[in-house]
């Protein structure tokens, strides 16, 4: 990374004729808890090693202008213009300057070139990543410093209202809030987190399927309004209910006939992740490794069955990678349809894992996976 971090900042020397401040915000991938933060529910997230890099200096104009190195394109944006959607990585940068600028933070132009070692959709959160790198760019300029709940809060409006993504604020709120060495027990509802430490010899091996399917971001939408339906239907049963956080295991058999068929599913993978996502915090809290695999492995069944967002890439993978020695748990993240899946492995097996994967799920997909070992980073922040 350190390398990265050179060729960033000399690279923007050279292209804008000034030496940068340099910024950093980490991808993220869930161990535990998919689908339940925008039900107001609880998330085991940890933020990567895999980052985006901004490399930042004032410019005295009131325009943003930002490159990026992975695309080699270069976008500029009218600090006091409204953002119009396009429909590519430019809105993630304008939704953050709207934002920023309509909360009230004094921005000035500003000369950003981004260098992101987060995979674009791979499910590892690469927008926020993305959003937050420059939020922190822009405010660093500003000389403002936002509490990282409100910093998150911004980033996840900039892409609901500007991107078109109706993402919950779990991507951002880790990337201000994350803790070298731990995964965070996130509640989505209050905003809270405690950290939970990583066991010092188990890895983060995140598996990109290389396949994202057209379906996928409207299938997200609709498993959103589908739980907002559940909702409705559940407070005919148990008034109150106002999201399925609201639901505990010991509601699900009466909601069995009074909800849709395809709804009380929904509602049951929701529920039970909840549960499953304090198993698997207590059980990393406790060094019960033992306990892990059986976890993700109902977590995945859910997702594909309940929740019907896995598909056979994602099954093939986690299949492969559960019956390899040294795995300690694996299962699909993100999204779904496509993306990664996140396996937790013995620091001794990685090596043989990354060797025998790649070819077995060639050979039953067609497709060659990506690998990414990574370790658990902290938040958001400068570099240098």
């Amino acid at each position: 990374m350190a390398a990265r971090v050179s060729s960033l900042a000399s690279g923007f020397e050279r292209r804008v004729g000034r030496r940068a401040r340099l910024f950093q915000a980490p991808g993220r991938v869930n161990l535990i808890g998919e689908h339940t933060d925008y039900n107001d529910g609880f998330a085991l997230p940890v933020a990567l090693d895999l980052v985006c890099y901004a490399a930042a200096a004032g410019r005295p104009d009131r325009r943003v202008v930002v490159h990026s190195v992975n695309l080699d394109e270069t976008i500029d944006i009218a600090i006091d213009a409204p953002a119009a959607r396009t429909g590519s990585w430019r809105d993630y940068v304008a939704g953050v300057t709207v934002v920023l600028r309509d909360h009230g933070v004094p921005l000035r132009g500003l000369d950003v070139m981004i260098d992101s070692a987060v995979p674009a959709g791979a499910g590892l959160s690469s927008s926020a990543a993305l959003e937050v790198a420059v939020a922190t760019a822009l405010l660093d300029a500003a000389g403002v410093t936002l509490d990282p709940t409100l910093l998150a809060r911004l980033c996840q409006r900039a892409e609901n209202e500007v991107a078109g993504a109706a993402c919950g604020v779990m991507d951002q709120y880790v990337a201000c809030h994350a803790r070298a060495g731990t995964a965070m027990l996130l509640d989505c509802l209050r905003l809270e987190h405690h950290y939970i430490p990583l066991p010092r010899d188990v890895r983060i091996v995140a598996c990109n399927t290389m396949v994202r399917h057209a379906i996928a971001s409207g299938e997200y939408n609709r498993r959103r309004a589908e739980c907002a339906q559940a909702v409705r239907q559940i407070a005919r049963v148990l008034p109150g209910t106002r999201s399925l956080r609201d639901v505990g295991t010991e509601h699900l058999p009466a909601l069995h006939g009074a909800t849709d068929p395809v709804l009380f599913k929904r509602v049951r993978h929701v529920v039970t992740e909840n549960r499953r996502a304090h198993r698997m915090a207590a059980a990393l809290d406790a060094g019960d490794l033992a306990a892990i695999a059986p976890l993700m492995a109902d977590s995945q069944r859910s997702l594909r069955d309940d929740f019907e967002v896995s598909c056979p890439e994602l099954d093939a993978l986690v299949e492969i990678a559960s019956g390899l020695p040294g795995v300690h748990g694996a299962r699909m993240t993100g999204g779904g349809f496509g993306g990664s899946t996140v396996n937790l492995v013995a620091a001794g097996a990685v090596s043989d894992f990354c060797a025998t994967v790649p070819g077995l799920y060639h050979r039953r997909t067609g497709h060659t996976p990506e690998i990414h070992v990574a370790s658990a980073a902290g938040a958001a922040g400068m570099v240098r």
